[in-house]
């Protein structure tokens, strides 16, 4: 697994997993990787300070390699930073942790995303042929969310069905 900061043409800042560096390229080539944020179809990775593993150091004075430890890490940090260290590049990162939304607009739209799927049924593709079901009678109306094509979503505000774009894109596999 690799990890890669990424960004959108809109400048949201994100954080994704892949199974390797070939799948993010195969991915985003057949246009399958999307902005978490807003949705677009148009990322690329953003630059990122590479994660290295501490690895063995010196030899100590009793002939053994001295291996890195999170221990020796602690009390090195305890200890304060070492004369004309950069206290910004010593910063510790949170290696693993994904990027949470920065701005007040980020933040809104997780959490509108979060509502509509807490309170809504996904139904893929089948959202049109359920929006209009439900509004001609024929299926119990209930609150869904799908995929939609522009010339679709239109012919549905056309026919009077109370239908809105979201701001981004499911997380759901489609059907």
């Amino acid at each position: 697994m690799i990890q890669y900061s990424l960004k959108c043409d809109d400048g949201h800042r994100f954080d994704s997993w892949f199974q390797s560096a070939a799948a993010f390229d195969k991915l985003s080539a057949s246009g399958l990787v999307s902005c978490a944020i807003c949705g677009t179809g148009s990322v690329e990775k953003a630059i990122m300070t590479p994660r290295v593993r501490p690895g063995r150091k010196a030899v100590s004075g009793r002939g053994e390699p001295d291996v890195a430890t999170p221990e020796k890490a602690d009390a090195a940090q305890a200890s304060g930073p070492t004369e004309g260290a950069d206290p910004v590049a010593d910063k510790p990162s949170t290696v693993g942790a994904l990027s949470q939304p920065a701005t007040e607009t980020e933040k809104a739209i997780a959490e509108l995303r979060r509502k509509v799927e807490d309170n809504s049924d996904y139904v893929g593709k089948d959202f049109v042929t359920q929006a209009r079901a439900m509004y001609e009678g024929d299926a119990p109306g209930r609150a869904i969310h799908g995929e939609a094509k522009l010339d679709e979503a239109k012919a549905l505000i056309e026919e009077g069905i109370p239908v809105l774009p979201l701001p981004f894109r499911p997380n759901r596999k489609t059907n």
